[in-house]
C-alpha cells in the first residue's frame, strides 16, 4: 500500500515534513506547549475551546502514596501528561461489579488499584514521555459515545484528526477504536482510519492499522464509506482556532464528539503522524504547498479555503486506487429487460439492503408481466407460505416464468417472500448482472433499490445525490 501511494503521487516523508514545516513553523516554545497536555488544555479552555474535564492529577510518588482512590468515578481515562502516539493511555469503562477497588477495560480485563499504581509509577518515571524524563499522570473524564458511531466503534470513543496549516484545514481522518486497539482510536495499535472529504465531513476510504485498505467494519457488512460526521463546521472551527491559541503553524488537532457536549478537543499534536495520508489515499505535501504563503485573516476564511481546495477532489483518486466507481445514494440507472426493452429510472443505493428489488409495474414494463401475475397468484396466503420448508416453497414458485429464486424478507410484521428474476443494470456507465426481487413499491419514492449484493464494484458516497448523465428512458 505504501509503495502504491509512493508511485502514484507525492507523499510527504517524515524528514521532509520536519525540515519544511515542523521545525520552521513550530517553534520550540509552541512545541513544548502542545506536548504539555495539562498546560495546553488549561489555555485552550481559557480561550473558550471545549476540552474534557480534569478529574485528578498525580505529580510525584508522594502524591501517589496518599491518593484517595475512592474519589475516582466509575469510568475515566488515565493519561501521561507528555505522552506521545497514544502510548500510556489507560481507559476504564466501569467498576467491577461488587468491588470499589477494581474497574473493567474495553476487553473485559480487570484493573485493580494495584494495577493503576504500577501504571502511574511508569508514567511518573517517564516511560511514556517524549524525552523519557519524569512526567505527571492525570485522570480525565471519559467521553460518552455518540449513537451514530455505536455500530462502528468497539468500546472506545472515535476521534477526528484535522491537520491545520496556515489557518487552513488541509486533511482530516476519523479513527475508530477496535478490539485489537483495546478500545483506543490509535492506528498504530490497530484502530481503523477513515479519510474524510473536507467539504462535507463524509468518510471516503478506510484502512486498518497503517496500510490495509478495507471496505467494511471487520466481520460485518457495515460499509465504512459514507459516514456523515455531525458538527463538521464546528469541528473545523475548533481545529483552526486551536492553532491560533497554540502558536503552532502546523498541527494535528484531535477532536472527539461527546454524546452530550458535542465536539471536544482532546489534544494538539506538533508532530502529527503520516498515517492520515494512507487513510485519505493521497499525499499531504501537495496540499501544504498549495496553502503555503496564503494570507488567511479569519477562521471562517480558512475553513472556506480548506473546503474549496480539498473537498471533493479525492473521488477520482479513490476510484483510481480502489478500482471501484464512486456513486451516490441515488443514481439514474438503466435496466435491461426482455426482448430488448430498456428503461432508465432513479434508484436508491442502499447498502443496508441485502438484495436489489424493483417495482411490480417496472417489472411489467421490462417484459416480466407473466412473472408478476404468477407471483401475485401464488403469494396470496403469506401465512401458509411461511410455514413451508424451503423446498416446498420453491415448488410453489418454480413453475412461474423467469423466476430463479425465492427470497425471504423479514420485517416487524413477519416474514414475506419475494420471487427473484435475473436481469442486467447499468450504473454509472458500468453494466452488471443482477438478481432482482419483485415487490409493490408504488407507495415509495423510488421504483428500485440496489442492494449491496449488486454493489461489489462500487463505493457509495451518501453526499452525492443523482447521476444526471444518463440518457432518456427507452421502453
Amino acid at each position: 500500500m505504501f509503495e502504491l501511494l509512493r508511485n502514484s503521487r507525492e507523499v510527504l516523508g517524515m524528514n521532509a515534513r520536519n525540515l519544511d514545516y515542523v521545525r520552521p513553523l513550530n517553534r520550540r516554545r509552541s512545541r513544548e506547549f502542545a506536548d504539555n497536555k495539562l498546560l495546553a488544555k488549561r489555555l485552550l479552555r481559557k480561550n473558550g475551546l471545549p476540552v474534557p474535564g480534569l478529574v485528578a492529577r498525580i505529580r510525584n510518588h508522594a502524591e501517589l502514596d496518599t491518593f484517595d482512590w475512592d474519589s475516582l468515578p466509575g469510568s475515566f481515562a488515565l493519561k501521561p501528561n507528555r505522552g506521545f502516539g497514544g502510548e500510556g493511555i489507560l481507559i476504564v469503562y466501569g467498576r467491577r461489579r461488587g468491588r470499589t477497588d477494581a474497574w473493567v477495560k474495553a476487553n473485559g480485563s480487570v484493573v485493580t488499584v494495584d494495577d493503576l499504581k504500577a501504571h502511574i509509577r511508569n508514567i511518573l518515571d517517564g516511560s511514556y514521555s517524549l524525552t523519557n524524563t519524569p512526567d505527571i499522570a492525570f485522570f480525565e473524564e471519559r467521553l460518552k459515545l455518540l449513537k451514530l458511531f455505536k455500530p462502528y466503534a468497539y468500546k472506545g470513543i472515535p476521534d477526528i484528526r484535522v491537520i491545520v496549516f496556515n489557518k487552513v484545514p488541509v486533511m482530516a481522518m476519523l479513527r475508530l477504536p477496535t478490539r485489537e486497539s483495546d478500545g483506543k482510536a490509535n492506528l498504530q495499535q490497530g484502530a481503523i482510519g477513515l479519510g474524510i472529504d473536507l467539504a462535507t465531513g463524509t468518510t471516503t476510504s478506510a484502512v486498518v492499522g497503517k496500510s490495509f485498505i478495507i471496505e467494511y467494519v471487520p466481520k460485518t457488512r457495515l460499509a465504512l464509506s459514507g459516514i456523515r460526521i455531525p458538527y463538521w463546521n464546528e469541528i473545523l472551527r475548533i481545529a483552526v482556532e486551536s492553532q491560533s491559541v497554540s502558536g503552532l503553524g502546523f498541527l494535528g488537532a484531535d477532536i472527539a464528539i461527546d454524546r452530550d457536549r458535542g465536539p471536544v478537543l482532546l489534544e494538539l499534536n506538533a508532530r502529527p503522524g503520516l498515517s492520515i495520508q494512507i487513510a485519505n489515499l493521497t499525499g499531504l505535501k501537495g496540499r501544504l504547498d498549495r496553502v503555503k504563503g496564503l494570507k488567511v485573516k479569519t477562521t471562517e476564511r480558512g475553513i472556506l479555503l480548506g473546503k474549496n481546495l480539498f473537498g471533493g477532489e479525492i473521488e477520482e483518486e479513490i476510484e483510481e486506487l480502489s478500482g471501484k466507481r464512486v456513486i451516490g445514494s441515488v443514481e439514474k440507472v438503466r435496466l435491461f429487460g426482455k426482448d430488448g426493452k430498456e428503461i432508465v429510472v432513479e434508484a436508491k443505493i442502499d447498502t443496508g439492503a441485502d438484495s436489489t428489488s424493483i417495482d411490480i409495474d417496472l417489472a411489467r414494463d421490462l417484459g416480466y408481466g407473466k412473472t408478476v401475475d404468477g407471483y401475485l397468484e401464488a403469494a396470496k396466503d403469506w401465512d401458509e407460505i411461511s410455514e413451508l420448508t424451503r423446498t416446498e416453497r420453491w415448488k410453489m414458485f418454480e413453475h412461474i416464468q423467469d423466476v430463479v429464486a425465492t427470497i425471504p424478507i423479514k420485517s416487524a410484521s413477519g416474514t414475506t417472500y419475494r420471487v427473484a428474476i435475473r436481469t442486467e443494470i447499468e450504473v454509472d456507465g458500468l453494466r452488471i448482472p443482477a438478481r432482482a426481487t419483485i415487490i409493490d413499491r408504488s407507495g415509495l419514492e423510488y421504483p428500485m433499490i440496489i442492494g449491496r449484493k449488486s454493489l461489489a464494484r462500487f463505493l457509495v458516497d451518501v453526499t452525492k445525490r443523482t447521476n444526471t448523465g444518463s440518457s432518456p428512458a427507452k421502453r
